[in-house]
């Protein structure tokens, strides 16, 4: 249910949303570099800003998991 979670009611981007772009890019230098990537193809924190914070969060979450390659 993560995936469907509301980060930025402005823009209607969810978890799910923020994920999908983060991994349309192979790698992000930085996190900071991630959430222009990400903003750029969502949207996210255009409108109020209200969700800036929630977004790094989200895609420093993303990027720190491991991934399924190696697992």
């Amino acid at each position: 249910m993560k995936e469907n979670y509301m980060v930025c009611n402005c823009m209607q981007v969810s978890y799910g949303d923020i994920e999908d772009a983060l991994h349309t890019h192979e790698t992000f230098p930085s996190v900071l570099e991630a959430f222009k990537g990400v903003q750029l193809a969502t949207k996210c924190s255009t409108g109020c800003g209200g969700c800036h914070q929630k977004v790094l969060d989200i895609i420093s979450e993303l990027m720190m998991a491991p991934s399924a390659d190696n697992a």
